[in-house]
């Protein structure tokens, strides 16, 4: 006959009470819950962008939690901000592009990718149809808007501009932050955006005939990834580790059913309840263009990032190298 816990603390015998004490224990019914451990987690741009997907469903889900982290998402001011931020070890943790570290090691910001989500590229270029844009390189005098010139899809735009012959003074490069970003194209106030996926199905639904560059196809950009500094990544590889894993496990959800994904992301955002269809979209943009092409999800390839940053260097965009082994780290991946 099931008993209750008063009932099983009545002294009948000692061996009886401690039995009933343990079991009370191992059920949760007596005794604290283990403390998450407090995590910031720093984002170039606002989390309700689809670019962070695998983040807010790896939260919805309660992924995090399971590996004992309680995870915040903050903002910073593009990628290389966040970059600086957690190399002056004001955070842990961040988000910024696979490349990002070729940009800010020379200058002394001590950080490496730990994650890199996919083997695409983050940047397409979405221009309108009326502009007479067929390539990048009839970007020449056109108004291209960008998150901020502090952010690496900007780096990415002046790699791609590099590829065709271009330079940053042959374009009218604009940071308008990210709504603008696609809405001055959409309104025909820029006649192309450097944009990440989702604003590129924003362009796409937005104006008739929109034309897309991926970046990929012209110069060796990278996705998204996740950065840490070299002292978290020493003193604090569990909470690292554990951070990488979860976002991944999200990660290979998105890739494998973009539809389901779509209704998770959209149970963690409320404002797209009803847009589940547009969510699956640009989902499966991301999964096309950006996530595939890695034989292991979230495995930096150093032969890339070496040809990269031999790119950046010939383009001026950085005055030395790094030793590539000081970019990247694929110990919580493998």
């Amino acid at each position: 006959m099931t008993t209750t816990i008063l009932e099983r603390a009545r002294p009948r015998s000692w061996g009886v009470a401690v039995a009933a004490a343990a079991l009370a224990f191992g059920l949760g019914l007596a005794g604290p819950a283990q403390a998450l451990e407090k995590v910031i987690y720093l984002l170039p741009a606002p989390p309700s962008l689809p670019a962070f997907a695998p983040m807010m469903i790896a939260k919805q889900k309660g992924y995090y939690k399971e590996v004992g982290l309680d995870v915040e998402f903050q903002v910073g001011k593009g990628g290389v901000d966040v970059a600086k931020q957690i190399g002056a070890g004001n955070v842990d943790i961040g988000n910024g592009l696979g490349d990002g570290p070729i940009i800010v090691r020379p200058n002394g910001v001590p950080v490496k990718s730990v994650a890199l989500l996919g083997g695409g590229s983050m940047m397409v270029i979405a221009a309108r149809p009326d502009t007479g844009i067929n390539s990048p390189k009839d970007l020449k005098g056109k108004t291209v808007t960008v998150l901020s010139y502090q952010d690496t899809t900007y780096y990415a735009l002046l790699g791609v501009l590099a590829s065709v012959g271009l330079s940053k003074n042959d374009v009218n490069i604009q940071a308008v932050g990210p709504a603008g970003v696609p809405q001055l194209v959409i309104a025909g106030k820029a006649d192309a955006c450097a944009c990440v996926p989702d604003w590129a199905v924003n362009v796409q639904d937005g104006v008739k005939g929109a034309k897309l560059f991926p970046s990929k196809d012209y110069f060796p950009s990278m996705a998204q990834a996740i950065i840490s500094s070299d002292k978290a990544i020493k003193e604090k590889p569990k909470l690292i580790g554990a951070f990488v894993g979860a976002t991944m496990r999200a990660f290979k959800e998105i890739m494998a059913d973009p539809k389901a994904a779509a209704k998770v992301y959209v149970e963690a955002l409320p404002a797209y309840k009803g847009k589940e269809e547009l969510m699956e979209r640009i989902l499966a943009m991301y999964t096309d263009l950006t996530y595939k092409g890695q034989q292991t999800p979230g495995m930096m390839d150093p032969a890339r990032l070496s040809k990269l940053q031999d790119f950046y260097l010939a383009q001026g965009f950085i005055e030395k190298k790094t030793p590539i082994d000081e970019l990247y780290t694929n110990q919580f991946v493998k």
